[in-house]
């Protein structure tokens, strides 16, 4: 079996996000199960010198975008057993950043039309291309339009679409069809949705499955509340949908060998090693030096992460004598407010501003509890990655946050079921009454750092999904 990832990020390489670090492992964790998964992206211009200088040449080839043909470079690297191709057009990826230009419409389907011209200088075929988010869900459309013809190398290949979350689309004015798309005006209803054009609803329709990223995910967007408008569509493809909960990478995340904490440690050790890791954390954040519970976030500064709960119970959390160590990234209205905070209540609270992975791994380490509000969160990976580091996750009851953390006497974690201020002020008080029963508190660490939701079930599921698409 032969299954192409097409992603726009993928860790070590590209990554702003649960998308990237989700490619990078799962890739890895499928090459474990033999199959032979390999990951095509785009050659951004944020890639680093050290990688660069891996880079192999294999060719270059026209791709067709509506009525020109742009240049593409195919290059390789290998990393874990696993190649990584890279696809080259100076124009549209030589840029700080990835996303948020004006042209990223035209930008993606080219990307997309560019994997697919890229297939044929790949040995072998894929039988599969597992396509991830609105960036690459063009691929099946094009697939199916202008590649597909009997008994070529294209009439075999099976598409899969993830949703990672459904909020970006990939939505754009129907004037873009032709001039920008190269799709034929007769052919527009597979992208049209509520008379525009929709890369996702375009993918759903045209790809053999559908996944997400979290089974409660997949039951969540057939919700108005969730589906951000494409609810009573994938009502109709309910069939389609697998939802497969994402994993993370422990031997990434390890706190007994991680470089980047104050102390290492695992499950039988935590008792002298997370003291150490939450007093640098303090050091770091500036925050004093007491015996209250510390709450750790690292959070993108957006609406739908719970922040507006935050907002009114903030001040009753920090005056029930617990602190606040924050990583935000984002900016905006939610940056404002929690830098004020850290100002108003110096030495209880402390936000660093910037994506910062390596001093998440300090917050992680460092922080007794886990905050995760969120309105709705397709998988969430940062509970888990809490979870492996013995820090109790707080969080909401929905997508990937309901299915792995559960209150109660053998839970691993302090949940709340409304979108409700109160409920999150609340379950921050339970942790902490937990928190002050050593033995108690005690006994739920070391089984959330128990908890495996490494890569081995999901691939397995991954590859049961593969076989299936196989006999469409």
């Amino acid at each position: 079996m032969n299954v192409l990832f097409a992603s726009s990020e993928a860790y070590p390489f590209f990554t702003s996000g649960k998308l990237g670090d989700m490619i990078g492992s799962l890739a890895v964790a499928m090459r474990r199960r033999e199959v032979n998964v390999r990951v095509i992206l785009p050659l951004f211009g944020d890639m680093q010198e050290e990688w660069q200088g891996q880079l192999r040449y294999i060719t270059n080839f026209n791709v067709p975008v509506s009525w020109r043909n742009q240049y593409c470079g195919l290059f390789e690297l290998v990393r874990q057993g696993v190649t990584y191709y890279f696809l080259d057009n100076e124009y549209y990826f030589k840029r700080r950043g990835f996303y948020g230009f004006y042209d990223d419409g035209e930008r993606f389907s080219f990307f997309s039309r560019a994997v697919l011209e890229a297939v044929a200088y790949l040995d072998p075929s894929p039988n599969i291309i597992h396509c991830n988010d609105w960036q690459t869900a063009l691929i099946p459309v094009y697939l199916k339009l202008y590649y597909q013809t009997a008994g070529n190398k294209y009439a075999y290949i099976k598409t899969i679409f993830t949703i990672h979350d459904i909020q970006y689309q990939g939505k754009y004015g129907p004037e873009i069809l032709e001039g920008t798309l190269g799709i034929d005006r007769g052919h527009f209803n597979l992208v049209e949705y509520d008379g525009i054009v929709n890369y996702m609803k375009g993918a759903i329709e045209s790809a053999g499955l559908v996944s997400t990223v979290s089974p409660t995910y997949a039951e969540e967007i057939l919700d108005p509340w969730y589906g951000c408008g494409l609810d009573s569509f994938l009502r109709l493809r309910k069939h389609k949908i697998h939802g497969i909960l994402s994993g993370i990478d422990r031997k990434h995340y390890n706190p007994a060998t991680d470089a980047y904490i104050a102390a290492q440690y695992d499950a039988g050790s935590f008792e002298t090693g997370k003291p150490l890791c939450k007093k640098g954390l303090r050091n770091s954040f500036g925050l004093a030096k007491n015996k209250d519970p510390l709450i750790g976030m690292v959070i993108r500064f957006e609406s739908h992460k719970g922040l507006d709960l935050l907002i009114h119970a903030a001040d009753e959390i920090l005056d029930r004598g617990m602190q606040l160590a924050i990583i935000g990234y984002g900016g905006g209205v939610y940056e404002r407010f929690f830098g004020e905070l850290a100002a108003r209540r110096s030495g209880q609270c402390a936000v660093r501003f910037g994506f910062l992975p390596d001093l998440a791994r300090q917050v992680y380490a460092g922080s007794d509890m886990f905050l995760m509000p969120s309105k709705f969160e397709p998988c969430g990976l940062a509970q888990m990655i809490a979870l492996r580091y013995g820090s109790i996750p707080i969080v909401r009851e929905t997508g990937g946050l309901k299915d792995t953390i559960s209150e109660g006497k053998d839970g691993n974690g302090f949940t709340f079921v409304s979108y409700n201020a109160d409920d999150l002020r609340d379950a921050c008080f339970r942790s902490r009454e937990a928190w002050q029963n050593k033995q108690e508190w005690t006994a739920l660490v070391r089984r959330a750092m128990l908890c495996d939701y490494g890569w081995d079930n999901p691939s397995k599921l991954y590859l049961e999904m593969y076989q299936k698409v196989m006999k469409l």
